[in-house]
């Protein structure tokens, strides 16, 4: 049985390890802030000069770290859009609103270590010359909220927040911003005008990229809570030691929740790419029910493309030679890993594996799924708010015995003609992709 690889779970789960600023100091809290504090200017072979700020910045791009909260876009790389030779102030934001249908990762760091999340932000934020951040956090977690703001309230009397951190002349503020629970909120530029008190209407890119005109015109940064906890790990190994993690694609650790018909839900953390869908199923959360086979599983949350178990799936390895060879593989053989899946016609997404048995009905399934897109759609887009509500009435009229020969094609119609970048933001995609994969792969239950 592979072993999780723990970096931001270390401590979480542990006899005794309380969300309180004494246990985490207990346990080297503040420990990376302070060695992020007093990093020196160097000088690179080239000639240019990198003061403490930039050496992080330059370390996080080094990591590889891929963003956690459901595109994978590298955190380095987002950062780099930022202009630190403005005259604007510059924002950061946590991004807490998890509300991923099988997404529970972000929400455990909160409930049980919430100290390590203000240290990867404070970090970030230092990085980046950010003086005022946010955390945008669901309005469902009220305890969550309450717990973030006793760690804020206990990082500013231990002065790891507020004026001259630690005597280092640096200022910051973090605020927490409850939300009205949207999901659309989850997208960054929906998040941006719900945190300015507005409709959360995603903005139209370009211009309206966070790094140019986020938070009220101003420069901004997007960022979810594990990837702003890996910023601390990042500072703790260096850049070149976190990137040897995972895959040379994918650096790093990931928590994967997995919920469904498995005998032991749960979140784990794991070495990207060094574990498989059927090593997170059997091995980690205790493998299937009694008497049930494996159907399918949804690998980045409820709105990844569904893989159907029974199928091939083409797999591309690097030899010793670097020669780079193409095999086929089972879906309990796939790594989970953004390549991987992405080669299979999926993705990451949010890392929630949903795993379902022969147990399953694929309509009711998908109705399930469809209902809540199209109560969670924001309107703005005319395929998204028609589409996704006429995709759900169909569904559920399938759910009742009542479908139609035709409804199968009439499905992957409106779900063809909503995605593929017909609508402002990725909720397109989101309420389409499982449309269109549930059909096609188990369409003999929707037309029988």
């Amino acid at each position: 049985m592979p072993d999780e690889y723990r970096l931001i779970l270390k401590h979480i789960d542990a006899p005794g390890y309380a969300p309180d600023i004494d246990t985490y100091l207990r346990h080297d809290g503040y420990a990376d802030l302070k060695k992020a504090l007093a990093l020196p200017p160097i000088t690179l072979p080239a000639g240019a000069v990198l003061d403490g700020p930039a050496r992080i910045r330059n370390e996080v791009r080094l990591s590889g770290l891929r963003g956690r909260g459901g595109a994978g876009f590298p955190a380095g790389t987002k950062w780099s859009f930022i202009d630190h030779k403005t005259t604007k102030p510059i924002y950061l934001i946590c991004n807490a609103d998890e509300s991923e249908p099988g997404t529970f990762k972000d929400r455990q760091i909160i409930h049980k270590d919430p100290h390590q999340l203000l240290e990867g932000m404070i970090i970030a934020c230092y990085a980046n010359d950010v003086h005022l951040a946010y955390i945008y956090i669901r309005g469902e977690f009220i305890p969550g909220a309450r717990l973030l703001q006793r760690a804020l309230d206990e990082a500013r009397a231990h002065h790891f927040l507020g004026p001259n951190i630690l005597g280092s002349g640096y200022n910051l503020e973090i605020h927490i911003h409850r939300g009205a629970g949207a999901y659309i909120c989850g997208e960054e530029t929906g998040l941006i005008e719900s945190l300015e008190g507005k409709r959360p209407y995603p903005r139209i890119k370009p211009p309206y990229y966070p790094a140019v005109l986020g938070l009220y015109g101003c420069p901004t940064i997007v960022n979810n809570v594990e990837t702003l906890c890996a910023v601390k790990h990042v500072v703790a190994m260096g850049g070149a030691a976190y990137a040897q993690l995972g895959t040379p694609t994918d650096p790093g650790t990931r928590i994967v929740c997995v919920s469904g018909h498995v005998r032991k839900p749960g979140y784990f953390e794991i070495q990207i790419g060094q574990v498989t869908l059927g090593q997170l199923v059997s091995d980690f959360a205790g493998g299937l029910r009694d008497g049930r086979k494996l159907k399918a599983i949804i690998p980045g949350g409820s709105s990844a493309k569904i893989l159907r178990a029974g199928e091939k799936y083409k797999l591309k390895t690097k030899r010793p030679d670097g020669r780079e060879i193409e095999r086929e593989v089972a879906l309990l053989d796939l790594p989970y890993d953004a390549e991987s899946l992405s080669a299979a016609g999926s993705m990451c997404g949010s890392a929630a594996v949903i795993v379902l048995d022969d147990s399953a009905d694929m309509v009711s399934v998908l109705a399930n799924i469809s209902e809540f897109y199209a109560h969670e759609s924001c309107g703005q887009c005319t395929p998204c708010r028609e589409g996704s509500l006429w995709m759900s009435k169909a569904l559920a009229r399938l759910a009742r015995g009542q479908g139609r020969q035709q409804d199968a094609d009439y499905l992957l119609h409106i779900a063809n003609n909503i995605s593929g970048g017909r609508t402002i933001c990725a909720f397109g995609e989101a309420c389409a992709w499982p449309v269109q994969s549930t059909v096609a792969k188990f369409k003999d239950e929707f037309t029988g």
